[in-house]
């Protein structure tokens, strides 16, 4: 099982956003067979088994193993991810584009970089799993707090001198793109859904 996985289909993104198939696709974190999740969620074994066969349809289900109960086979599936991401490229024509947002320092450009790395990332990360390869990745994820805005603001000078400078120092013509960004948000302040 992976422990992310990007949904870039229009059909499986419906299928997966669908509030009883979400349930059931975070149940089957651990394997479980139709009759496990039907006392879950509060349905019949028939009516879980036909949400469960459309999840399989888009492969975000998959049986891992069979078991005999009561004369029949019972299946039991897992999940194909721990977790999911809806890539933008599942919305087709409507999906977020850098290149069409005018304000590149506003906070929709930065969503719409966002949607640009799970699309990308997600296709490349597909592609080395077919090829049973490593992507060659590198995130830094840290938080930072501002004393004010004239601060946050030398701060974004300095860090773009230094990232532009190390950018000419390796960036080698004829070696292999890789795309560097950059972004900085307030962090939420919790609600109380997240302190339940």
């Amino acid at each position: 099982m992976l422990d992310v996985d990007v949904i870039d289909e229009p059909a499986a993104a419906a299928a997966a956003v669908d509030p009883l198939r979400a349930r059931l696709l975070a149940a089957l974190a651990e394997p479980g067979s139709a009759s496990t999740l039907a006392g879950r969620v509060g349905l019949t074994r028939q009516k879980v088994n036909y949400h469960l066969r459309t999840l399989e349809a888009h492969g975000l289900v998959r049986e891992v193993a069979q078991r005999p109960k009561r004369g029949l086979t019972e299946r039991m599936l897992e999940a194909s991810a721990a977790s999911y991401l809806v890539s933008p490229a599942a919305l087709g024509e409507a999906a977020s584009s850098p290149e069409r947002v005018s304000d590149r320092l506003s906070a929709r450009y930065l969503l719409a970089l966002g949607g640009r790395l799970v699309r990308e990332v997600g296709d490349l990360a597909r592609r080395a799993d077919a090829q049973d390869k490593r992507l060659a990745t590198l995130a830094i994820d840290t938080e930072i707090a501002f004393a004010s805005a004239a601060e946050r603001a030398a701060f974004a000078d300095e860090l773009g001198t230094a990232v532009r400078e190390l950018a000419a120092r390796y960036h080698a013509p004829d070696g292999r793109p890789h795309r560097l960004i950059v972004g900085a948000h307030p962090v939420p302040a919790p609600t109380d859904k997240d302190e339940s």
